[in-house]
């Protein structure tokens, strides 16, 4: 060997793992501190154990509980969204159209609700309010979110 080039060989270099296994080897390094070793190992032990040394399972579980509060959150959202409380006007189906429904002291959406269950005509029978609005208010009801009953029978004309 070339002189003056090469690190000092220990050959009684001490291993110490975390579990508190010791053993001898020959190294550049006279101490070495070292995580896992085949008496820990989950491989060799055939043991259960999660061996996580730079918190990969730790991040791993905050991203789980991250997503299940988006989750929760994107629920609560549409829960809020398709409330029968909501207000005529957020549904923004015409000015004339509202005027009608709240002359006739329909201002919620649950109002509207239970009027389409006894049928189209029980709506229609308000003062300026048409088929047109109707439609109007029947299709911004499902954009919603909103299940529209089953009409009872066909309007005649």
């Amino acid at each position: 060997m070339k002189p003056g080039i090469h690190p000092e060989y220990f050959p009684a270099a001490t291993v110490v793992c975390s579990c508190g296994n010791t053993w001898t080897t020959g190294s550049t390094v006279e101490l070495i501190h070292t995580d896992v070793c085949s008496d820990c190992h989950p491989f060799y032990t055939g043991e259960q154990r999660i061996v996580d040394t730079e918190g990969q399972v730790d991040r791993f579980y905050r991203k789980l509980e991250a997503r299940e509060g988006f989750i929760q959150d994107v629920k609560d959202r549409e829960a809020a969204r398709t409330s029968p409380e909501i207000p005529i006007a957020e549904l923004e189906i015409g000015k004339r159209a509202q005027t009608a429904l709240e002359k006739a002291g329909i201002t919620e959406v649950g109002q509207a609700l239970e009027l389409m269950e006894q049928g189209d005509a029980a709506l229609l029978a308000i003062d300026s309010f048409g088929r047109k609005s109707l439609a109007d208010l029947k299709r911004r009801m499902k954009s919603h979110g909103f299940e529209l009953p089953e009409p009872i029978g066909e309007l005649q004309v």
